[in-house]
């Protein structure tokens, strides 16, 4: 299915890093910018002049938060789609801008892989979205393959094949938890984000550590025994 280009605003406080991100895009065929804003004022001036169809949406901006913005798009603009680009690495930002319905989370400096490979997704889920639309029917094969759009293409492949106790959905979950932190997590910080116990969240981890996708550390904190800390690769 041949779609039209997707529409995408920039929302980057420094000119610099927004040219960067324009340059990047227009690199990803199917895509073009439309709009680059700097400031929270220009960002809903042009949401509503252009109404993109994708932002890129910085958190750290001049006199307001971008999961501000977010939380406004997600409110008056629910056709347009989200990727947050920030240097925020706190778990509460991640945890909110997942919570507020964030296509995805990159941290900066932005690589062009990562970010071609998320705006490929992208493009698949308006695919399907625009098939669901306008088959007129849908039924839970489609609401698999729609969501299943939005895992990254290696946390799909880790689940082709599973051992008993590893369930898809929550691998994914985890993968995509460990991706977005570049200081790397415990299983019990795991366990917090997605909702599951300790045990299953380590077990869980480990798995993803005998496949060679994830890799664990000893940190030593000031008191108590050393803890595992894991990281994507």
């Amino acid at each position: 299915m041949e779609l039209p280009a997707v529409e995408v605003l920039i929302v980057e406080d420094d000119l610099r890093i927004a040219e960067i991100n324009r340059r990047f895009v227009e690199k990803v065929e199917g895509f073009q910018t439309v709009g680059i804003a700097t400031d929270e004022l220009q960002a809903k001036e042009q949401l509503e002049i252009l109404k993109p169809h994708l932002v890129l949406l910085d958190i750290y901006l001049p006199n307001t938060n971008g999961l501000d913005i977010l939380q406004f798009i997600r409110r008056h603009y629910r056709d347009t789609d989200v990727i947050m680009i920030t240097a925020a690495k706190e778990l509460d930002a991640i945890r909110e801008a997942v919570r507020s319905g964030a296509f995805d989370y990159i941290m900066k400096p932005l690589i062009f892989d990562r970010l071609q490979e998320t705006l490929l997704r992208y493009m698949d889920f308006r695919r399907e979205l625009i098939r669901l639309n306008e088959s007129g029917t849908i039924d839970q094969s489609d609401v698999d393959r729609l969501l299943s759009g939005t895992a990254k293409k290696e946390a799909r492949s880790e689940t082709a094949y599973l051992p008993k106790g590893i369930d898809k959905l929550t691998l994914v979950k985890i993968v995509q938890a460990i991706s977005h932190a570049a200081e790397g997590l415990t299983a019990e910080q795991v366990a917090k984000m997605i909702g599951v116990s300790r045990s299953t969240g380590r077990r869980y981890l480990e798995h993803l550590v005998s496949l060679g996708d994830v890799y664990a550390d000893l940190s030593y904190g000031v008191v108590g025994r050393p803890e595992r800390v894991y990281r994507h690769k």
